[in-house]
């Protein structure tokens, strides 16, 4: 991060003294004319006035898109590049951990069809947990709305496909990554857990708790069809400069936290 920034502050001091340079050449030039006509000066210094006004927005303008473009490339080089050694796709290699945490999604999309990310993060939580690879299952999710309760989704989902109900801790308050990643630890007391989820989202989860010192792997469940990954590929790469935002600068947290719960590790 150390080294981004110094980059980004050496290209955006060259850009500004070369901007600099621009208008004292323009104003050495009108000086000189204004001198040999005087008839000109007044128009000259017009002139100059519009185009220091013109130019000066110009680069404030480009300014802020290269800030931008190197903001949006290295914030995602940084976060791809620190979680793909902690990713897996096979339940037979990932290492074992006690819980393992399922990203909230909807049940729902389009009315009452059935979102196939809710049933793919699902289907990869049951089969870690039926191959041992995790003996409990925290489900976090959005439950903003008494008809809008994600983690009760998942719950039901995850009792129907053979899951002991007592194996399952629900947590309500999962409104954002974020949110689940630091209750996970702070609250549930995970200071290592399995998140599962897709890959686009895995990398931002593990990222987040990379950040809080939690020793966090993922275990990527399917991904979607091609039109719908490609716009979660798109959106996602705009949520990981927010989560190095969210992180580094604006030290954002978890809308709520509340007191600590228990986990019962002991049902199987």
């Amino acid at each position: 991060m150390t080294r981004f920034k110094a980059y980004m502050h050496r290209l955006l001091r060259n850009t500004g003294n070369f901007m600099v340079q621009v208008f004292h050449r323009f104003e050495e030039w009108i000086s000189k004319l204004s001198d040999r006509v005087p008839i000109v000066k007044r128009q000259a210094l017009w002139l100059y006035t519009y185009l220091t006004y013109i130019l000066g927005f110009r680069k404030t303008l480009i300014g802020l898109a290269l800030f931008s473009v190197l903001l949006l490339i290295g914030s995602n080089l940084w976060v791809l590049g620190s979680t793909t050694g902690h990713m897996y796709h096979d339940a037979d290699t990932i290492p074992y951990n006690e819980v393992g945490v399922v990203l909230g999604t909807s049940k729902y999309v389009r009315g009452s069809k059935i979102n196939f990310y809710f049933r793919s993060r699902i289907n990869a939580a049951v089969r870690l947990y039926k191959a041992g690879k995790i003996r409990h299952i925290i489900v976090s999710g959005d439950n903003h709305a008494t008809n809008y309760d994600e983690p009760s989704d998942m719950r039901e989902a995850l009792i129907r496909r053979g899951i002991p109900a007592e194996a399952i801790t629900c947590d309500y308050a999962g409104f954002r990554t974020l949110d689940s990643i630091v209750r996970a630890k702070k609250i549930f007391g995970q200071k290592k857990f399995t998140v599962i989820s897709q890959k686009y989202h895995n990398h931002r989860a593990i990222f987040i708790a990379r950040f809080y010192e939690a020793d966090v792997v993922g275990f990527c469940a399917r991904p979607g069809t091609t039109g719908s990954q490609l716009r979660n590929d798109i959106r996602e790469v705009l949520a990981r400069v927010k989560a190095v935002i969210d992180l580094y600068i604006l030290n954002r947290q978890p809308r709520f936290l509340g007191k600590q719960e228990f986990i019962n590790l002991s049902a199987r």
